[in-house]
């Protein structure tokens, strides 16, 4: 049966290859998390070792995929660049040592999977116990950069942006020089976003030339036969407009086809099921879905979560369905602050509400539903300790079981705009409302984003037909009941009235009493 809400890859692949609609992520730093658990079973674990119930554990809380970040290797240069920032990573981890810096997991020497991670055999070990549990694997992808010794600079020095020796003296924090396999001095610019200072760790990759885009595609293909998905960082920074912008007089003319028009296509010619996420910035995001990704980051909503806008996120789901559906939202990642430090508590739970039930995807990230507050540099391989949140664990728990029900991957969504309660009373407008349907079942998604009580009536055609009867209103997060009689449902609405930073999901008992 076609669903009114299928994945964004649903016309491209395969029924059998195609992922859930609307799936939940989670992110997890794999150095970090291995190192915990090796001191949670007094062990040493790897990748090839993971306990079944640390497997169990993740398949619990019914994530439909992990992001396993920071695996590949990292390299020499990689980690004597970060070991020079040692005094700043105590302030995640007082007691940090050497020991604990491997490098940026983003400056990446070679895509092959660290050995004390466990290797290759132990990444296709540990993605065998995730698919027994129905978990896809989704792995990290830099396209812009390598790190300053990888074995291209050697080999290939044409695959890099190289400036002069005149650059590399003016701006010595963007150009290097190394020698190519000839002996020959090169300058070569360091990996850039145009807004910020280079990444003094990597060497910049040419989007433009051709023999770097073939060398990727065999690079990404690899990477397809050991997961599922790839979650690819700064992606817009290697459209053509983009590059030419950033590199203008460094480089050639751009070629005829953009980067990931060519790039995508050409993995899944072999991957057919592969799931292209992209980590995207500047309102490129429908830009990016154009180019071929399933996913792109939704910073904007982030961005007005983190602010309360309410007003903002209304208007931003008026989009297009098919846009929304292309959308990954989140409240925290490996570069955003802790939500518990930007949202705190109790303004965490609604907006995680909103962006778990909304179509498109969710991202958590690994502490998220613990409540920590220490944002980990991915240049280290371990975190402080730090106290749990059994209540905001318990909140997790009752959501993510909620929405893993089929009504959110198969059913039809859509917002509900709340009424007033009286006309001088003009709190809905806080009240942000959707619903979801299907043919058996319907909920109603109800989140205050504001600090103050809201008053509303709503009113849901769509939902369960209301005019007869008694109902009982489960609210599914909040564990309780209210009773109403059908025909005051269907005339006047149901009349909320919801909490500062309050979260429901309703479910529509009939009641026989």
């Amino acid at each position: 049966m076609k669903t009114l809400l299928e994945s964004p890859l649903a016309t491209q692949v395969p029924a059998r290859a195609r992922w859930k609609a609307n799936p939940i992520i989670y992110e997890i730093n794999a150095w970090v998390w291995l190192n915990q658990l090796s001191d949670e079973y007094d062990c040493p674990v790897t990748l090839a070792n993971v306990p079944a119930q640390a497997v169990e554990e993740l398949a619990s809380w019914q994530f439909d995929a992990v992001w396993l970040m920071g695996l590949w290797h990292r390299g020499p240069a990689t980690r004597k660049s970060a070991l020079n920032y040692l005094h700043e990573y105590r302030q995640a981890l007082p007691d940090i040592t050497e020991a604990d810096v491997p490098g940026s997991a983003f400056a990446i020497c070679d895509y092959r999977v660290e050995e004390q991670l466990g290797g290759r055999e132990g990444l296709a070990i540990f993605r065998k116990q995730l698919r027994e549990h129905g978990i896809k694997l989704i792995l990290d992808f830099v396209p812009n950069h390598v790190a300053a010794d990888h074995r291209w600079l050697f080999e290939h020095p044409e695959y890099f942006v190289c400036g002069t020796l005149e650059d590399l003296k003016a701006q010595p924090g963007n150009y290097f020089s190394v020698r190519d396999a000839a002996g020959e001095q090169l300058v070569v610019a360091r990996g850039r976003d145009p807004h910020f200072p280079a990444w003094i760790d990597t060497a910049q990759l040419n989007a433009f030339q051709p023999g770097l885009r073939r060398a990727l595609i065999d690079t990404l293909i690899d990477i397809g036969d050991q997961c599922d998905g790839l979650r690819c960082d700064m992606a817009m920074l290697m459209s053509n407009d983009i590059f030419s912008e950033t590199w203008n007089g460094y480089v050639g003319k751009a070629p005829a086809t953009d980067f990931w028009l060519e790039i995508i296509p050409a993995v899944r010619e072999a991957h057919p099921q592969m799931l292209f996420m992209a980590e995207v910035y500047w309102d490129l995001e429908h830009e990016m879905q154009r180019q071929g990704f399933d996913y792109t980051y939704d910073k904007r909503m982030y961005d007005r979560l983190v602010h309360g806008e309410a007003g903002e996120i209304r208007a931003h789901l008026r989009a297009d369905l098919s846009y929304l559906q292309s959308n990954i939202r989140f409240v925290e990642n490996h570069d955003e602050p802790r939500a518990m430090e930007t949202l705190g508590e109790d303004r965490q739970r609604p907006a995680v509400a909103l962006i778990c039930t909304l179509p498109g995807a969710a991202l958590l990230h690994q502490g998220q539903i613990q409540g920590r507050r220490i944002k980990l540099p991915v240049q280290i391989n371990r975190g402080a300790k730090e106290r749990a949140h059994p209540m905001l664990e318990r909140f997790y728990r009752r959501l993510l079981h909620e929405v893993s029900r089929p009504l959110y991957r198969e059913g039809q969504w859509r917002m509900v705009e709340p009424e007033p309660i009286h006309p001088a009373d003009f709190t809905h407008k806080n009240l942000l409302v959707q619903s979801w349907k299907d043919a058996d079942d319907a909920r109603l998604v109800v989140v205050n984003l504001s600090g103050e009580w809201t008053r509303a009536a709503i009113h849901f055609d769509e939902l369960p037909p209301l005019e007869n009867g008694k109902w009982l209103l489960y609210d599914i997060l909040n564990e309780s009941y209210t009773k109403h009689r059908g025909e005051a449902l269907f005339k006047r609405g149901l009349p909320l009235e919801t909490p500062p930073y309050g979260a429901h999901i309703f479910r529509f008992d009939q009641d026989s009493g």
